[in-house]
């Protein structure tokens, strides 16, 4: 019999406040609003051992179709702990990295989303520009830019 093998990463997860504010900034960013559903009952809670839930979800696709960002407002249990602001180097905190083609254009649209540059935009080599960003609710998100050599 033939090994299972590991097909993809379909999606990653984030748990916000404000569903449409977070969806608002992915979309500038380029990302499409693929569906918004709610989730509720004891067999969703039985996946997360949250028990009874009721959460809203967005799902953003990236322009190329391959990648998905789900974004989850949970309504029922209450959240209970807050990570948002914790710093780059946190244990487990979840950074998402995104590949675009004018990281400086991207950062001029994402400031007026209430975006908050972490560091400095820096230049590695002659490969990539690089920078990290606060986007609502404290989220961190990388941009690189592939630089194109001559």
């Amino acid at each position: 019999m033939a090994k299972s093998k590991l097909l993809r990463m379909d999606n990653v997860g984030i748990v916000v406040e404000s569903l449409d504010e977070v969806i608002s900034f992915f979309e500038e960013l380029g990302l499409k609003l693929e569906g918004r559903a709610t989730i509720e009952g004891e067999w969703a809670g039985r996946i997360t051992a949250l028990g009874n839930q009721c959460v809203e979800i967005a799902m953003m696709v990236t322009p190329d179709g391959h990648s998905r960002l789900e974004i989850s407002r949970f309504l029922r249990p209450a959240v209970i702990s807050d990570h948002r602001n914790a710093p780059v180097n946190a244990l487990g905190y979840l950074r998402v990295m995104f590949a675009v083609d004018n990281i400086d254009e991207i950062l001029t649209r994402l400031y007026k989303h209430g975006a908050q540059l972490v560091g400095e935009v820096i230049q590695y080599e002659n490969s990539y520009k690089l920078c990290y960003i606060r986007g609502p609710e404290g989220l961190l998100i990388g941009l690189a830019e592939q630089l194109v050599n001559e």
